[in-house]
């Protein structure tokens, strides 16, 4: 239906009537819509690029596939998902089941759908993988970088995983254990410093500012 209904004629589909005069060709609020778009983008701050952790992040790629990737701009080698959807199968072997080589551009991004589905069974948390859009039509090609990054580092997670690291090693963690005699010996130690040991208390003591008598 090439209209949408004004404040008029959705008042008057209450009575079960639809006018002509009632609705607004949508026609006329797309150029509206698109012209709004393009001042939200533009005044939209990205993050700046970083080429040194975009080339870290081919080079780890790489790596793990154990093959050259093509030449290109880093966004144009990742943008039809191919190789993303390798690096998740070389990971995670088996959680791409279907990889577009070629295709139309709805194809092309299911490649980077399922990557992001896969990524996120790994672990990736989702708050930080990149957004479609983001890839395909480049509006946030530093997200795709610190989605990349993220995934390099869940593979230390992963004990199965023993290719190369992507970025800082993860820290790990400091667990201490305590035997029963250990706990006790501590909560007497803090009962103690408490003046609670046995019902030991400080109420024989002259507290400050009573009169000492000689």
């Amino acid at each position: 239906m090439d209209a949408v209904l004004s404040k008029a004629g959705r008042e008057e589909t209450l009575g079960g009537r639809i006018t002509v005069s009632s609705v607004i060709p949508l026609r006329k609020l797309v150029p509206f819509t698109c012209d709004f778009l393009k001042f939200r983008d533009k005044n939209i701050k990205m993050p700046a690029r970083n080429k040194e952790q975009e080339q870290e992040v081919l080079t780890w790629i790489s790596a793990v596939l154990g093959e050259p990737l093509p030449n290109g701009q880093y966004e144009d080698i990742l943008r039809d998902g191919v190789i993303l959807c390798k690096l998740a199968n070389k990971l995670a072997p088996g959680s791409v089941k279907k990889i577009q080589e070629k295709g139309t551009n709805f194809q092309l991004m299911e490649n980077i759908q399922r990557f992001q589905a896969a990524i996120k069974k790994y672990g990736v948390p989702e708050e930080e993988i990149f957004q479609t859009a983001d890839l395909f039509e480049r509006r946030n090609i530093p997200q795709v970088t610190l989605c990349l990054y993220a995934l390099g580092r869940i593979t230390q997670k992963h004990p199965e995983f023993t290719g190369p690291m992507l970025g800082p090693k993860m820290a790990d963690k400091n667990e201490r254990t305590f035997t029963e005699e250990q706990l006790r010996a501590h909560n007497a130690e803090l009962n103690l410093q408490m003046g609670f040991n046995k019902g030991a208390s400080q109420s024989g003591h002259g507290g400050f500012g009573n009169t000492r008598h000689m």
